[in-house]
């Protein structure tokens, strides 16, 4: 596959998430569609969407609730596309939904291989591909990064990292939808720094790319571990997104310390 190859790929799957047609993206316009379920989308996205935000640098498609879509639309009208993912601005959107019941919960940076700078780098540790009957033992609270407990049925493929056979860093990946495949990434505390993280992300995108998939990647900007471990493995910024979730459901993340496995 080539990177065009790739983005094309990336951005049909969004426009089956949002609704949207993929040439939405690259239109250099805002545009604001009705959000609808769709059995092939991203099977962790809850759809319909309340609002949700994403852009690939060529404007912004707001997926929305009809309710919501008025505020969307005046509300990135008012912006450049780059502005509406970040303050001041975002306190614009945020005033307008929290007496609604509602507000910003998610925002990430996606990232997609650059077929001229994906490499396996070496790892200082053993290296071996776990196919997913080899997962079962895998699902503890070390590797939750790796290997999602809640959709367990979706982690399709891993890469481990032994010292002396001992586990001491794992690459897993999600089958999400059926042309792109999701990279997550844990490393023991004491075997940080190492070039493992790297190692395994590289390793497993090839191996998702041999099967036929896109592999991608996802990070939180403030994250900066994480997406220097995109960058250093090869993987290159392709979109952000935004979205609106119901506030009882933004109190039960912050409780919890982390999104429910639902």
């Amino acid at each position: 596959m080539t990177n065009r190859d790739i983005l094309n790929i990336a951005a049909q799957q969004s426009a089956i998430d949002s609704g949207c047609d993929a040439r939405d993206f690259f239109s250099g316009e805002n545009k604001v569609v009705l959000s609808r379920e769709d059995e092939r989308a991203r099977k962790y996205l809850k759809l319909p969407f309340l609002c949700d935000f994403t852009s690939y640098g060529g404007g912004i498609v707001a997926s929305v609730s009809p309710e919501l879509a008025e505020i969307a639309a005046e509300y990135i009208r008012s912006y450049p596309a780059e502005h509406c993912f970040e303050t001041p601005n975002l306190h614009v959107l945020m005033d307008r939904l929290r007496p609604l019941g509602m507000n910003v919960c998610f925002m990430a940076e996606y990232f997609l291989p650059d077929m001229q700078h994906l490499s396996a780098a070496e790892c200082p540790c053993e290296t071996r591909i776990l196919e997913q009957p080899e997962l079962s033992e895998l699902y503890l609270p070390t590797w939750s990064n790796a290997l999602c407990a809640a959709r367990r049925e979706l982690d399709v493929l891993a890469v481990g990292a032994y010292d002396a056979g001992r586990l001491v860093g794992l690459a897993g990946c999600s089958a999400d939808c059926e042309t792109m495949w999701q990279i997550g990434v844990d490393v023991l505390p004491e075997y940080r720094r190492q070039g493992i993280a790297c190692a395994l992300t590289g390793r497993l995108a090839a191996e998702i790319l041999k099967r036929g998939k896109v592999p991608f990647y996802c990070a939180a900007w403030s994250n900066l571990p994480s997406v220097r471990n995109a960058i250093k493995s090869g993987f290159r910024p392709a979109w952000v997104q935004m979205t609106v979730k119901p506030a009882e459901y933004i109190e039960s993340v912050n409780r919890a310390g982390r999104a429910p496995e639902s």
